[in-house]
This record gives C-alpha cells, structure tokens and sequence, in this order.
C-alpha cells in the first residue's frame, strides 16, 4: 500500500490537475477577486433596500428607482472591471449594454442604440485618418520638414517638436499623434547621445511629448475619442450641438497655450546638457528628400481630410438647419479613403475595435445613468454640500476632481460619470452647461500624473528616459498649471470671448 502511494505521487498530473493548477496562479486568483467584487458590488446596490429620496433647495423630491439603482451598481462594477481589466475593455462595454438589458435598467434596443450613436462613428473616422496619415508617410513628411526649419538647437527642437505635435493633434487622435512622433524622437535623442543613457534633453523631449500630446488632443473633435463622446452627452442632455468649429474656437487657446507653456515648463525643468545637435538638419534635409515628391496616395489624403474640414466649417458658419452632420462628413472621409485605394481591408481589420466598444460602452452607460434618474438623484444629493459655493468654485472643483479621476480611471468612464451630473447640478448653482463641458473635457484630457492616464504617456515610457516617480513628479507642477489656466479661463477668457458661464 505504501509502495503503492509512493508510485501514486510520482505519477504525472492528470489535464484536470494541471489546468486547476494553472487557474490557481496569483495572477488568476486577482483577476476572480476583481470580477467577483464588481459582480458583488452590482447585486448589493441592485437588490439593496430602496434608498431614500434626494430633495432640492425648493422640497422637490427624487425618488431612485430601481432601474436607476440598478444603474448606479452596473457602473461601479464597470468601473471594478475596467480598471483591473479583467477581460478586454471593450467586452466589459458589452457587458454594459447586456447587464442593462437583462436587469431591466432599460430596453436592450436603447442599451445597445449608443453602440451606434453617431459620436461613436466620429471617433472610428477619426482613428481611420491617423492611420492614413501614418501610412501614406504624411506624418514623417511633417516630421522632417520641421526639423529642416527649426534646426539644431535642442530649445528650438522642444518646441519644434511640441509644435508638430499640436498640428498633427487638430486632425489625428493624440494616441496615434504620439506613436507617429515617438520614433522620429527616438532618432533625435541618438544624435544626441550615443547610449540608452537617459539625459535632461530626453526626459524633457519625452515627458514633453506625452503632456503636449494631451493638452492638444483637447482642442478637436478629431484630436481625441472622449471629445465626441462629451459632445454627444451634451447633445443628449443639454439639447443642443456643439459644432466642430465651437469648439475649436473655445479650446484652441487653452489647448495651444498649455502647449506653449509646457514647452518653457519642459525647458526650465530639463534643460539640455547641450545647446545644439550637430549635423540634424542635414540628416532631417536628407530624409526629407528621399521621401521624393508627394505621392497621389498622400495628395488624395491630404484633400480628403482638408476637403471634410472646409465643409466642417461650412457647416459651423451657415445658419441654415439643413446643412449636413458633421459625423456624417468626417465619417464620408473614411468612405473615400476606402474608395481610392489608400486603405484597404487589411487597415479595416487593424481599426482598435476594442477602444471603439469602450467609448460605445461609456455612452450607453453615461445615457442610462441619465435617462433613469440616476444622475439626477446623485447630482442633488451633491448639492447638500456644494448650496453655499459659487457656480465657478463648482466648475473648477469638477475639474480638479477629473484632473485626478482621469489619472486612475480611463477618461472617458470619468466622462461618463462626472459629466451627467455636472450637467444635473449646474442650474441650480446657476452655471451654464457649456463650461461645464468644457471645463469637464479639458481636465480629463490632461492626465500628467500617472502612466496609465493615457496611452501618450506609456508610448512616452517606451524611450526609457524617465521613471514612472519622475513623471509624477514632472506631472505634479503641471497639473496645478492647468488648473490656473482652467481657472484663468472660466473667469476671463471663455466669458471673454462669449461662452455663457453663469446664466441669466
């Protein structure tokens, strides 16, 4: 018997045994805490006692339903689910749209309609032309051409740099903006030196690119994915569009001026050991000839993007009601491109799918948290501390909770959340919705502090000039310089330049 135990426990282990084992690593033993804490989290707010109502200043009361409450533990589980990532971002969107369905948060046709909502298409347009402008070799050409003007001087390389970035920002989602740019960085910084060794000229070109990137990803509807899903709730919620060239004429000046000052910020903070790079220019010159003339492909592109952009504004200046969407003009482009042969079914098939489902998840659950009550009932519940502070003291208190939110949390879920219940909260402190989304918009693109705020600034990481304690470090000073800009802007500028802050 015991020969016989003995033989047993030098015996293989059986598929069974070996897969148990495997399901038992510590990595697979966190991701069942996460899902089983987001799915915990739903059921003990969904199938809780009812909760009591929220009153207003005026005695007006907001009973939470269940669909409302039930609405309010799907988001917290999201929020388990999407920040642990237990399975791909995009499927916990699915879940989003399925939960709400088979909770009877609301109809599966409406759940899943936001999956289709035309900012949602905006932003799959949108990552079609950063792929054609990197495919077709636009990009670089920018690239080189502005290292042929700035030469080589390594401040006038910062700021040519950041310059590049803020351009290409207008009409290329800043994700894809940061990847075009880093290898032509990477190139810079080996002229510069020799080894990987980090240098305060790399630091400053890298941690620079990453918070340059951000601040003028702010400024389009083409230069992030969270600025036509903020646009979309504001027209769900506020019933009103804010056009193309809205918001470009409102966020250009903060988007630009962040950008310029995180180029004396980035110069100040890492000066360069050395003054100039020697031989850049010529090296950029000769780069930039042996691209050889504009090929038809980059010349189709180029009109395409700038033919939708002159109809964009077209759009923005007539008075008429009948002038076309502008998700169905940026979305025309896509079509086009296809249409001349520049992207190809290959291209369609590399479209980030998953980012898509997120922000089509984010949306469905934004609107639910709305169409249910749920934000109404949280955002008078807000009120109870927020009745004596003045309208622009709230405006800027919600920036600086997404300035730190979107650090943690991906900034459109602290889109989804926040901005609902701004919207809900700003009448009865008598703000205007507009600053409210933008004010909202401009803080949670603008993640400075941590790694995970935003793909720029893990593309950013990659140089390997700079730990993640350096960039929160670097972050921590820009981050208060946004917020005196952001305050700068609500009482000056945007109400300078017409916004309605306060209302009548």
């Amino acid at each position: 018997m015991a020969t016989g135990a003995a033989e047993g426990r030098n015996l293989p282990p059986m598929p069974g045994e070996v897969r148990l084992a495997k399901a038992l690593h510590p990595r697979d033993r966190m991701r069942i805490f996460w899902v089983l804490l987001g799915v915990l989290l739903l059921g003990v707010i969904c199938f809780s006692p009812a909760w009591p109502d929220a009153v207003d200043s005026q005695g007006a009361r907001f009973p939470l339903s269940t669909a409302a409450k039930a609405a309010l533990g799907l988001y917290a589980m999201a929020l388990v689910w999407w920040v642990a990532e237990v399975v791909p971002i995009g499927i916990t969107a699915v879940a989003i749209g399925v939960l709400q369905a088979l909770l009877s948060i609301r109809p599966a046709a409406a759940a899943f309609r936001d999956f289709m909502d035309p900012s949602i298409w905006f932003i799959f347009a949108s990552l079609a032309i950063g792929m054609t402008f990197t495919k077709t070799g636009l990009t670089k050409r920018a690239a080189y051409r502005m290292l042929v003007l700035v030469g080589e001087r390594t401040s006038m390389i910062y700021l040519g740099s950041f310059a590049m970035i803020a351009l290409l920002a207008l009409v290329m989602a800043h994700t894809a903006v940061a990847a075009s740019i880093f290898p032509l960085l990477m190139a810079i910084h080996s002229l510069y030196e020799d080894s990987d060794k980090p240098t305060r000229f790399g630091k400053g070109l890298f941690i620079g690119m990453a918070f340059v990137a951000a601040s003028a990803s702010v400024v389009s509807l083409l230069g992030s994915a969270r600025a036509p899903v903020s646009v979309g709730f504001f027209k769900a919620m506020a019933g009103r569009e804010i056009s193309f060239f809205e918001l470009l004429y409102y966020m250009l000046p903060l988007g630009w001026g962040m950008a310029l000052l995180l180029w004396g910020y980035c110069r100040i903070l890492y000066p360069p050991e050395r003054q100039s790079i020697p031989g850049l220019r010529q090296r950029a010159r000769a780069l930039y000839d042996r691209l050889g003339p504009m090929s038809r492909q980059e010349k189709l592109a180029l009109a395409t993007v700038l033919g939708a952009v002159v109809v964009l504004g077209a759009c923005s200046l007539a008075l008429s009601s009948r002038m076309p969407d502008q998700t169905a003009v940026v979305l025309s482009t896509t079509v086009l491109l296809f249409l001349f042969r520049i992207l190809t079914i290959q291209d369609l098939e590399e479209i980030p799918w998953n980012i898509v489902l997120l922000f089509g998840g984010a949306m469905s659950m934004g609107t639910g948290l709305w169409v249910t009550g749920a934000a109404r009932w949280l955002g008078v519940q807000l009120l109870v501390f927020l009745q004596p502070v003045p309208g622009s003291v709230f405006v800027l208190g919600l920036g600086l909770f997404l300035l730190v939110t979107t650090n943690m949390v991906m900034n459109v879920a602290a889109i989804a959340l926040c901005l609902p219940v701004g919207l809900v909260v700003a009448p009865y402190l008598g703000v205007a919705p507009e600053v409210v989304m933008f004010t909202a918009l401009a803080a949670a693109g603008q993640p400075f502090l941590l790694l995970i705020g935003a793909a720029p600034n893990a593309i950013a990481f990659g140089s390997r000039q700079f730990s993640a304690g350096e960039f929160f470090r670097a972050g921590l000073p820009a981050s208060i310089l946004l917020m005196l800009v952001l305050g700068l802007f609500v009482y000056w500028i945007w109400p300078g330049m017409g916004m309605p802050v306060l209302l009548p």
